[in-house]
């Protein structure tokens, strides 16, 4: 038996994102996707509640936001639940394990994510002021590395530079 779903849309609202009792992260938004043309020649949209645990609720939660191109991988699930005044409800909807950024964010978003993580860089342990900060053990994060071997390093990996375009497979 096979429950995989891939939908391609834009986010109707910014996610929310909620803490079960356990402390396990949820995030949920709606996905607007478009469907094909109708005979009409209109196109028509379906709005799908989409939910996600864990990691990657809050990464959602933190870089998503109304409007942004996603695709999402994940399984349709329908449960049931029963109303305040008694009545039965069925909703459907996709719980995600994946999310893929599809669009950029606009530049205010950019602009107010860049200034969100400098002010979280401001604050320092205050048991580790005057220490030097840790040597680092691996690359840069910035810089290439295939890791494959660099010639005349004994079959070690490369770490700092990229390999010569004719090294690379």
């Amino acid at each position: 038996m096979l429950n995989r779903i891939v939908l391609v849309g834009r986010l109707v609202r910014d996610p929310e994102l909620r803490y079960t009792p356990s402390a396990k992260a949820v995030a949920s938004f709606t996905l607007a996707v478009d469907r094909r043309r109708n005979q009409q020649g209109e196109r028509e949209t379906d709005f799908i509640d989409i939910v996600t645990w864990g990691r990657l609720a809050e990464t959602c939660s933190n870089y998503l936001s109304k409007g942004r191109l996603v695709a999402v991988e994940g399984r349709l699930q329908i449960r049931s639940y029963q109303t305040q005044d008694g009545q039965k409800r069925k909703v459907a909807e996709v719980v995600a394990d994946g999310v893929h950024f599809l669009s950029a964010p606009s530049r205010a978003e950019a602009e107010a994510l860049e200034t969100a993580s400098l002010e979280e860089d401001e604050f320092e342990d205050p048991a580790r002021i005057g220490e030097e900060p840790p040597a680092s053990e691996g690359p840069d994060v910035n810089e290439e590395s295939d890791g494959e071997p660099e010639p005349g390093t004994g079959g070690k990996p490369a770490t700092g530079k990229p390999a010569s375009k004719s090294a690379r497979h």
